[in-house]
């Protein structure tokens, strides 16, 4: 739910799909007889986006509002605050989420969604859109695909993948795994994969505390080399 932008980027035209998701957003409530509401909410040590820190290693503040139709249609708002390179003075982050989400076939659920990543704040342009694919199995288990021929705001193309496990040990507490790997050739002639394993405790609805450990390759370091590499963060998340 982020960029991994640390570096200035030339001003691209304004893009309207924040517009248009917000738009549709509405949509999605009205485009079924009911419609449910929900969000959530975060307060992390360090936001931690596809193995990378957004913040340089600082805590983030993070909340959610989604809309969802009976028909799986939702929208979805995410923001946190970030810390790129001093150039890009990007303190915020927006993300609009539309998509749809439903059973595929016995204990399978898809969801297709279009992500716009948004920083109001910044001097430069580091907007961009990807469109992402997830398939859940029994709901413990996923896959997912990510692509954007604007990967990072770079105007070049970008594709990532990720499979992903939780294992609950009770109804309190389970443990939650994920590899992935993104494909940046055409933006930096490179690609790296990164690995993360987490614990989460549900000590007290909605309360949760979450610690996570996170891991990339040596690629990672090479292309983003104060943000990529281990690292720990804990957040305390709740959901209404």
């Amino acid at each position: 739910m982020s960029s991994l932008s640390s570096v200035s980027r030339r001003r691209r035209p304004a893009f309207v799909v924040s517009a248009l998701a917000a738009g549709l957003l509405l949509a999605a409530a009205s485009s079924a007889s009911a419609a449910t509401f929900n969000g959530s909410g975060a307060i992390t040590t360090d936001y931690v986006w596809r193995g990378t820190t957004q913040t340089q290693g600082d805590p983030a503040v993070q909340a959610s509002f989604k809309a969802t139709a009976d028909n799986g249609l939702y929208g979805s708002i995410w923001g946190s605050n970030v810390e790129f390179a001093p150039e890009t003075k990007a303190s915020s982050e927006l993300d609009f989420i539309v998509g749809w989400s439903g059973n595929v076939a016995d204990d399978w659920t898809l969801d297709v969604n279009l992500t716009h990543y948004r920083y109001p704040s910044t001097t430069v342009d580091l907007n961009w859109t990807e469109a992402i694919g997830t398939l859940t199995w029994k709901q413990n288990y996923w896959a997912q695909l990510g692509y954007s021929n604007d990967a990072l705001a770079t105007d070049e193309a970008g594709a990532y993948a990720q499979l992903g496990a939780k294992f609950p040990l009770n109804d309190q507490v389970r443990l939650e795994a994920a590899v992935g790997h993104y494909w940046l050739e055409d933006a930096y002639d490179d690609s790296y994969s990164h690995a993360q394993l987490g614990a989460v405790w549900a000590f007290k609805a909605p309360f949760e505390l979450r610690v996570t450990a996170h891991a990339t390759d040596r690629s990672a370091k090479t292309l983003f080399p104060d943000l990529a590499g281990s690292r720990v963060e804990a957040a305390l998340q709740a959901a209404f």
